[in-house]
Parts: C-alpha cells; sequence; structure tokens
C-alpha cells in the first residue's frame, strides 16, 4: 500500500471479527513501530502484548470504552520506558510516531485498530495488571483485529490549518 493512500484511508476501527491475530503479524506490526523516529535513537517506546480473554477482561476494567478491549483479539499496552529517555516532550513525540506507525502497519495488514487514550486515567491500574515498575509509564493502548467495520472520517480543507506562509 502505498504511504499516502495508507494514511489517507486508514481510520479507527472499534468493532472486531472473532478471528484471531496471528503472532507473526502482531511482530510485524510492533517492528513497524519500532522504526519511528526517536531523539538521539534512544527508542524509549516498550510493549506489553495481551490477548488472552481474562487479561483483556481486566484492562477492560481500566477504560470507559471496555467493550472495545473485550471484542478486541489483541491489545499492545504502549509504554514510556522513562530509564531510556532523555527529554520526555521529544520521548513522547516519538512514541506517538511509534503508535502511528503500528496503526499504519495493522491497516496495510487488513486489520482494524484503534489507539485508547482514555484509559491514561487508569495509568498505574494498567502498570499493576501488566506487573510493571513505575518505569514504565503507559503512553496508550492499541485495540486491534479485523475489522467488523467501515470507519468514516472526514477533514477541513487543507487552508483551515495554514497559519501563514513567510
Amino acid at each position: 500500500m502505498e504511504v499516502i493512500i495508507a494514511i489517507k484511508t486508514r481510520r479507527s476501527i472499534r468493532h472486531y471479527t472473532p478471528q484471531p491475530v496471528a503472532d507473526d503479524v502482531i511482530a510485524q506490526i510492533i517492528e513497524a513501530g519500532i522504526w519511528a523516529p526517536s531523539g538521539l535513537n534512544n527508542q524509549p517506546w516498550r510493549f506489553v502484548i495481551i490477548k488472552s480473554k481474562d487479561a483483556k477482561e481486566e484492562l477492560a476494567q481500566c477504560t470507559s470504552y471496555s467493550r472495545i478491549v473485550q471484542e478486541s483479539q489483541v491489545c499492545i499496552c504502549v509504554f514510556y520506558h522513562i530509564p531510556s529517555g532523555y527529554n520526555r516532550d521529544k520521548d513522547i513525540l516519538g512514541i506517538g510516531a511509534c503508535i502511528q506507525n503500528m496503526l499504519l502497519a495493522a491497516h496495510d495488514r487488513g486489520l482494524g485498530a484503534v489507539w485508547l487514550g482514555e484509559i491514561l486515567n487508569k495509568k498505574q491500574k494498567v502498570n499493576a495488571l501488566c506487573a510493571l515498575s513505575s518505569d514504565y509509564e503507559l503512553m496508550a493502548v492499541i485495540a486491534l483485529g479485523y475489522p467488523n467495520e467501515k470507519g468514516t472520517s472526514t477533514r477541513h480543507p487543507l487552508e483551515h490549518f495554514i497559519i501563514k506562509t513567510l
């Protein structure tokens, strides 16, 4: 898939079929994420893959979007590994790029995915579920699976966003 087409056609998908996602596909999605740029190439991202029904049920209790987590085939928790960081703002921007790469890779593989952010209100609870120390800070959860819906979206025209040209 061409990059611009992937960017323009990717949508947040919140309904999934029961078809499982192969481990090698999950690995490809995470690998796409780790190729994101990061300041000083510090690569401050770390991941916890949640596939079991019981673990997804526990994770679902950490968000008001529990149905999405429960219905997904896989959730990938994306963490900031604080000891790897050097500048929090730049590190978090890099993690955002990592997440976007993962969303685009999922789309390219025919999967649907959504970036869950509201779950950040329960960061400590997710850390406990994943048995992680405070060296790890939750940045997002990506819920994914084979899509059982077709997402839609619109954008303002380009002129809406450009403040000025100097």
